[in-house]
């Protein structure tokens, strides 16, 4: 046995009051006409021919305007239900057919509307890039767009869950780090140091805090001469001989770093260059960072750091995207705002996105336009088939009336003409 099939309300603004009393009085109308040529006829049958030749006339009328509302009740009633609850062949189309009306009116939609063709002409009457851009260039608008950003930022970062993702990030920052060979790299680093003379600011700069380590620690390294002198020695002897290195070791840091051609510098100038040309040769050397790079990564205070890396990066992003104050609000404010303007005034960029609005709207018209019209058969297939057939009815019921109400007055008329026909021939 086959499963029930699910049923799904209608939309309630369908359900019009306002028409439900239009079409009740309608139904009134068109009763009453038949009610009254009903009437008439009846008035006819009772006078008889005696009464008159107009008798005749009057009697052909109203016979023939009820044959006419009799018929188009019919044929209005079996569209919607069957006429007299009785099971007549061919009624209650509505209610019978009602799949096949929702998938031929998918498909009516998928052939006539849902087209590259259709859509393209529309658009092409249509200022894309004007419409988009007076759009964005409405006043706040940009700042709400952003705050909006902002709040899709956090529902899809809430959606991510740290657990998952954090070892997820971790693995890939680890992983590349360590496909990453590290001696071009430091090889190009080197390079431009060298290339700048930072290197030798860098040594101009050691120098000077090598000095200044060496005056703060003078009484240490005094100590550490007299602990190491024989005990023999006077210590008279021990402070000339200290002061006298001492100082030999100040003038020579002081000469190294005011000769920018001192011989020491142009000998850690060559070391460097050698070691940038090693780095990118010598496989030996090359394999000795990389063994140096694993030891620093593989370093537990390096592991923490690239494990915390999403949450980190998660945090500053959402602190930043939820002030209205912040760098990155206001960048992609002035972004959109700067977007607007563009899409205004820009020749080319207002024919770019004119151009490829139609392509990605064709595109998707083509794609998508069987689920649309699917979408379609499928909903009014859901629907439960007394509640379309009363909605329907609701919707159009007052204008099928008028057919009723014409049906009794033109047949009316036909049977007047037909009468009188005969009259005239007979």
């Amino acid at each position: 046995m086959a499963a029930p099939r699910l049923t799904a309300p209608l939309a309630g603004s369908l359900d019009d009051p306002a028409r439900a009393r239009d079409l009740a009085r309608m139904k009134r109308l068109a009763t009453g006409l038949f009610g009254l040529a009903a009437a008439v006829f009846l008035g006819c049958v009772l006078l008889g021919e005696e009464a008159g030749a107009w008798v005749g006339y009057v009697r052909a009328t109203a016979e023939a305007s009820m044959v006419g509302a009799l018929a188009d009740w019919f044929a209005v009633t079996a569209l919607f239900r069957h006429p007299l609850r009785l099971p007549i062949p061919h009624t209650a189309i509505i209610p019978r057919k009602k799949d096949q009306i929702g998938e031929s009116l998918g498909a009516f939609v998928q052939e006539n509307f849902l087209t590259r063709a259709v859509i393209e002409e529309k658009l092409a009457t249509i200022d894309v890039p004007g419409r988009l851009g007076a759009f964005l260039a409405a006043p706040g608008r940009a700042e709400r767009l952003g705050g909006d950003a902002s709040k899709v930022l956090t529902a899809v970062t809430e959606l991510l869950r740290d657990e998952d993702v954090q070892p997820a990030v971790a693995s890939l920052v680890d992983r590349k780090l360590h496909e990453t060979p590290a001696a071009p790299g430091l090889a190009r680093v080197l390079e431009l140091v060298v290339d700048g003379d930072r290197h030798q600011e860098v040594l101009s700069a050691a120098l000077r805090l090598m000095a200044r380590f060496l005056d703060e620690n003078r009484l240490v390294f005094r100590a550490q001469l007299g602990d190491a002198s024989p005990a023999w020695v006077p210590d008279w002897v021990d402070d000339r001989v200290f002061d006298r290195a001492f100082a030999g070791i100040h003038r020579f840091i002081a000469e190294v770093g005011d000769d920018p051609r001192h011989e020491l510098r142009r000998s850690y100038d060559a070391r460097l260059r050698d070691y940038v040309h090693a780095l990118r040769t010598d496989p030996e050397t090359a394999e000795r960072v990389e063994e140096f790079k694993k030891e620093v990564l593989e370093h537990p205070a390096i592991r923490d750091w690239s494990g915390s890396l999403w949450t980190t990066a998660k945090n500053m992003l959402l602190t930043a995207a939820a002030d209205p104050t912040s760098p990155l609000r206001g960048r992609v404010t002035a972004l959109i705002a700067d977007g607007a303007t563009l899409l205004q005034t820009d020749p080319t960029v207002r024919e770019l996105v004119q151009r490829h609005s139609r392509r990605a709207v064709g595109y998707a018209v083509e794609r998508f336009s069987g689920d649309l019209a699917d979408l379609v058969s499928s909903t009014v297939a859901r629907w439960d088939t007394e509640e379309t057939s009363r909605r329907i009815e609701l919707q159009v019921g007052r204008d099928l009336q008028w057919i009723r109400v014409n049906g009794t007055v033109v047949g009316g008329l036909a049977g007047l003409v037909i009468y009188t026909l005969a009259q005239l021939i007979g």
